[in-house]
C-alpha cells in the first residue's frame, strides 16, 4: 500500500506534467496560429495558377503531348508521405502512416519519399523501398524547400524511373478536425472544367509547349507547397488538441490522488487516535 509520501511524490510528478503539457499546448496554438496565416496567403497564387492550367487544358491541344501529362501503362507508384519530426500529436502520425498502407497496392512496386522523421522510421523499418527522405522539416517550410522536392519528383517521372506520383497528407479543416488524403500528382491530370466560366483568350509567347514547361513544374511545386503548410498546420492543430486533453487528464488525476491522499491521511489520524485511546485504557 502506498504510503502518504509516495502519494505526495505521485501529485508533484503530475503536476510538473502538466506544466509541460499546458506550456506545449500553448505553443502549439500560436505555432498553429502562423500556419494558417501562410496557408491563406499561398492560396491565392494556387488558385490562379490553376485557373491558367484549367484553360490551357481546355483550349489547346497540344497541351496533352506533354511528357508530365503522359499517362503510363507501368505500376510503379512513388508516394510522398507527409509526416512529423515529433510525436506528442495524438493520431496525426498514425492516421497519415495506416492511410498510406491502405493506399499503396504491392510492397513490391511501390517506392516511398518520406517527409518527417516518423514515417521515415515506421516504413524503413519495416522494408519499404525509400528512394529519398527528408526530416528536421522547419516548422513553417518556405517555398524553396517544396521546390527542392518537387524538382526531385518530376525528375524521377520524366527519366520513367516512376510512373505515378502520389502524395498522402493530411487536410486541415480546423484545430480539431484534419482529414487525411490521398493526392494524384502525376501525371496532372485535367483539371475540372467550370461549364459557366468564360472563355479567355491567352496570346501564348513563344509557344503553349514552352508556357507549359514553365507553368506545370510550377503547378507541382504550388501543390507541394500547400500540401506541406497543410500538414504542418494540422500537426500543430492536432498537437494543441493532444496537450489539451492531456492537461485536463492530468488536472483530473491530481483530484483523484489528492482525495486519495486525504483519505490516508485520515485513516492515519485516526490510527494514531486509536492507539492513544487504546494505551490511556490500558492505564486504568
Amino acid at each position: 500500500m502506498e504510503t502518504m509520501r509516495d502519494i505526495k511524490r505521485r501529485i508533484n510528478s503530475v503536476k510538473n506534467t502538466q506544466k509541460i503539457t499546458r506550456a506545449m499546448k500553448m505553443v502549439a496554438a500560436a505555432k498553429l496560429r502562423n500556419s494558417q496565416k501562410k496557408a491563406e496567403n499561398a492560396r491565392p497564387f494556387f488558385n490562379k495558377t490553376r485557373e491558367i492550367l484549367t484553360d490551357v487544358f481546355r483550349y489547346t491541344r497540344e497541351a496533352r503531348d506533354h511528357p508530365l501529362l503522359s499517362e503510363r501503362e507501368g505500376r510503379r507508384h512513388l508516394y510522398i508521405i507527409i509526416t512529423a519530426d515529433r510525436g506528442l500529436c495524438g493520431a496525426y502520425n498514425a492516421r497519415v502512416i495506416a492511410k498510406a498502407e491502405e493506399a499503396i497496392e504491392k510492397k513490391g512496386e511501390a517506392s516511398l519519399l518520406t517527409i518527417g522523421r516518423k514515417g521515415r522510421d515506421y516504413f524503413a523499418k519495416r522494408g519499404y523501398r525509400i528512394v529519398s527522405e527528408y526530416i528536421k522539416i522547419d516548422d513553417y517550410p518556405d517555398f524553396n524547400f517544396a521546390r527542392r522536392v518537387g524538382e526531385e519528383v518530376i525528375s524521377l517521372f520524366l527519366e520513367e524511373i516512376v510512373d505515378r506520383v502520389s502524395i498522402i497528407y493530411t487536410h486541415f479543416n480546423s484545430a480539431i478536425s484534419q482529414t487525411c488524403k490521398v493526392m494524384p500528382l502525376l501525371p496532372i491530370s485535367s483539371p475540372e472544367e467550370d461549364t459557366e466560366k468564360k472563355q479567355v483568350d491567352y496570346i501564348y509567347e513563344p509557344s503553349p509547349e514552352e508556357v507549359l514547361d514553365i507553368l506545370l513544374p510550377k503547378y507541382v511545386n504550388n501543390i507541394l507547397y500547400s500540401t506541406l503548410l497543410e500538414s504542418k498546420a494540422s500537426e500543430f492543430g492536432s498537437r494543441m488538441t493532444a496537450m489539451d486533453a492531456a492537461t485536463d487528464n492530468a488536472g483530473e488525476l491530481i483530484d483523484e490522488l489528492t482525495l486519495y491522499y486525504n483519505r490516508a491521511r485520515q485513516a492515519a489520524i485516526t490510527k494514531e487516535i486509536s492507539e492513544i485511546v487504546g494505551g490511556a485504557e490500558a492505564l486504568k
